[in-house]
């Protein structure tokens, strides 16, 4: 049936998106800079290419990061994968925190590749952030894909927004930790805690 024209509604010509690289050019400019000398020609591009990769999370799921990779195994006993790097965004300067995670599991009948657990990671480290949701996220992920008795895990940052502003202490650090299922039991996280605290890997 055709449209009534009386009814039609014009819409306003669509504006033509700008690029990450677009206000990159113009924040430079009112920094003070000058964006057309010769050593920030390439800047607001380099800057587009390197926002969109740190944040590329957003565009990861842990359904890609797993693909598949589950396991039957008859294994109760603790699984921990330690000093996982990671590099993040605070969401509140914009600016990096970055650090190790030690993840942890209880089996219950699966277990997960290895190389997935810093995979999935990186899904959730790869977005603006704060230290205390990302370490649960990753907790959360870990205990929904794997429904394990349960997941423990540790994460150790240093955040720029306090070593180069703010209070500006170039040493202090933050540890946040989640713990689902079993490892709320003191016991279990003892466990995980003394491997964790080890100099070495226990083998």
């Amino acid at each position: 049936m055709k449209a009534n024209p009386a009814v039609v509604k014009l819409m306003p010509p669509k504006e033509a998106e700008t690029s990450i690289a677009d206000h990159m050019r113009e924040i430079l400019a009112k920094l003070g800079e000058d964006p057309s000398r010769e050593g920030l020609l390439d800047t607001p591009k380099r800057a587009d290419k390197a926002l969109r990769f740190l944040t590329s999370g957003y565009e990861s799921s842990v359904e890609e990061a797993v693909n598949g990779a589950l396991f039957s195994v008859d294994c109760d006993e603790m699984v921990v994968i330690k000093d996982i790097e990671f590099y993040s965004l605070c969401e509140h300067h914009l600016l990096p925190f970055f650090g190790k995670m030690h993840v942890a599991y209880l089996p219950s009948g699966k277990v997960i590749g290895l190389s997935k657990v810093p995979r999935i990671v990186d899904v959730f480290s790869r977005r603006l952030q704060i230290q205390e949701r990302l370490t649960q996220q990753v907790a959360e992920a870990l205990y929904d894909v794997l429904n394990p008795k349960g997941v423990g895990v540790i994460c150790e940052a240093r955040h720029f927004c306090m070593m180069m502003r703010g209070v500006e202490k170039q040493h202090s650090g933050t540890v946040t930790s989640a713990m689902l299922g079993d490892f709320r039991n003191k016991e279990t996280r003892s466990e995980f805690l003394s491997i964790v605290q080890r100099n070495q890997h226990p083998f």
